[in-house]
C-alpha cells in the first residue's frame, strides 16, 4: 500500500515539474522576444521657443480712498434736518445735516442786542472823550466792553455753523447713520464719505524684491468679478521702512477710478511692471506635470528599446518655472529652445514610454488668455 502511494506521488510530482518547466520556457521565450509592448500614447506636442516677457511682480493689495472720513457730529443736537441721499455724489460744503439751533438762536438775538448796546455806550463814550469829560480809562473800559459784545455774537454765530454738517470734501456718501429727531452727541457718526477718483491701492512686496521697484513703475490692478485688468496705475510712493514682523515693505499705487470699479477696502491683485525683461522659455500651462517633488516636462524623442529598436518616446526632464501669463508658463531651466514638448496628456506618461503625435487639436496657448470663468 505504501508503495503505491510513493508510486502516486513520484508520478505527481514529475508532472507538476513538467508543467512547469515548459509554463517557465514560454515565459522567457516571450520576454526575450517582445512578444508583447504596450500601445503608443496619444500626446499633442509644441516646440519649445525663446521668448522675452517684461519683468514683473505679483502682490496683493487692498484700496483705500485718497481721502475719507465718516463724518460725525462736531457739537451735540437733535437732528432736525436730512439733506442728503445715501449713496449719491456730495460736493465740498454741501449740507448734510442740520441740527436743532433754538436755543442758540435766542442766545444769537440775546447777544446781538447786548452788542448793540455796547456800540451805542462806546459812542457815547468817544463824544465824552473828545470834551474830556471822561477820562482814558473809562473810555478804554467801554471800548473793551463793545469789542467783547462782538466776540460773543461771533461766538453763538459759530455754534450754529457747527450745527450745520457739511461734505469736508468732493465723495461718495454711504449710507446715513442717523434719523430725524435722533440725539447726537459729539463725535457721533452721521454718514462715510469717500473720494474714489483717484484712489490709492497698498500692498507689501518682500524686502528683496523691492530692489527694481520705482516711483512712476507702472502697475496693473485686477479684481475678481471684473474682467480683465479693472484700473491701471503708477506706483507714487514706497514705504521707508521694512515691517518687522512680515519683512514687507508697504508700496502705494494711484489709480483713475472715474468708472467706481474700485472701492475702498477692496481685495486687489497688482502686477507690477518692471523696466527688465528676462529670457526664457514659454510653454503652455498643460505641459507642465505639476508635483511636490518637482515639475517636469516630458520631451519627445527618439528612445533606444531593450531589443535595441529605435522608437519615439519620451524623457522626463524637471525644470525651473517662472511667472505665468495667460495660457503659458515661463520655464527659466531644463527645456532648451527648439525641443519637442509634449503639450497634454502628460498624465498618463512615463519615462520612456512610446508615443504617437497628433497635433490637429491643441490645448490653448494664449499669453493673453481672458477665460469666461476664471
Amino acid at each position: 500500500m505504501l508503495k503505491r502511494i510513493l508510486i502516486v506521488v513520484a508520478v505527481i510530482v514529475v508532472v507538476v515539474g513538467s508543467l512547469a518547466f515548459v509554463k517557465y520556457r514560454q515565459i522567457k521565450a516571450a520576454m526575450s522576444g517582445g512578444a508583447w509592448a504596450p500601445p503608443p500614447e496619444a500626446v499633442t506636442t509644441v516646440v519649445a521657443k525663446e521668448d522675452s516677457w517684461q519683468g514683473t511682480q505679483h502682490a496683493i493689495g487692498s484700496a483705500t480712498a485718497v481721502s475719507g472720513v465718516t463724518v460725525s457730529a462736531d457739537l451735540p443736537g437733535i437732528v432736525q434736518e436730512i439733506t442728503f441721499v445715501s449713496g449719491r455724489t456730495a460736493n465740498a460744503g454741501d449740507v448734510l445735516v442740520r441740527l436743532d439751533t433754538t436755543q442758540e438762536r435766542a442766545q444769537l438775538a440775546a447777544s446781538e442786542a447786548q452788542r448793540d448796546l455796547a456800540h451805542l455806550n462806546l459812542d457815547r463814550a468817544k463824544d465824552l472823550k473828545d470834551k474830556e469829560v471822561i477820562s482814558q480809562a473809562e473810555f478804554d473800559r467801554v471800548n473793551a466792553e463793545a469789542k467783547g459784545a462782538d466776540a460773543n455774537v461771533e461766538e453763538v454765530r459759530a455754534i450754529i455753523e457747527r450745527k450745520t454738517i457739511r461734505a469736508p470734501f468732493k465723495g461718495i456718501l454711504g449710507i446715513r447713520r442717523v434719523n430725524l429727531g435722533q440725539y447726537l452727541a459729539g463725535g457721533d457718526p452721521v454718514v462715510p464719505l469717500q473720494a474714489l477718483d483717484p484712489i490709492y491701492v497698498n500692498f507689501g512686496v518682500p524686502q528683496q524684491e523691492t530692489g527694481a521697484l520705482r516711483v512712476g513703475n507702472e502697475v496693473q490692478a485686477v479684481v475678481e468679478g471684473v474682467d480683465g485688468v479693472a484700473a491701471t496705475g503708477k506706483i507714487t510712493a514706497i514705504n521707508s521702512v521694512v515691517d518687522e514682523a512680515t519683512r514687507n515693505v508697504e508700496v502705494q499705487a494711484t489709480f483713475a477710478n472715474s468708472k467706481g470699479v474700485l472701492r475702498p477696502g477692496m481685495f486687489v491683485e497688482i502686477d507690477m511692471l518692471l523696466d527688465s525683461k528676462s529670457v526664457m522659455v514659454a510653454l503652455p500651462s498643460s505641459a507642465i506635470n505639476f508635483a511636490p517633488y518637482g515639475n517636469s516636462v516630458f520631451i519627445v524623442e527618439d528612445v533606444k528599446g531593450p531589443n535595441g529598436q529605435t522608437y519615439r518616446g519620451v524623457r522626463q526632464q524637471f525644470v525651473k518655472l517662472g511667472p505665468a501669463r495667460g495660457d503659458q508658463v515661463s520655464v527659466l531651466s531644463g527645456v532648451k529652445p527648439g525641443e519637442e514638448v509634449v503639450s497634454s496628456g502628460v498624465f498618463k506618461l512615463r519615462p520612456g514610454a512610446a508615443v504617437e503625435v497628433n497635433n490637429e487639436i491643441q490645448p490653448s496657448n494664449d499669453p493673453a488668455a481672458k477665460p469666461e470663468d476664471s
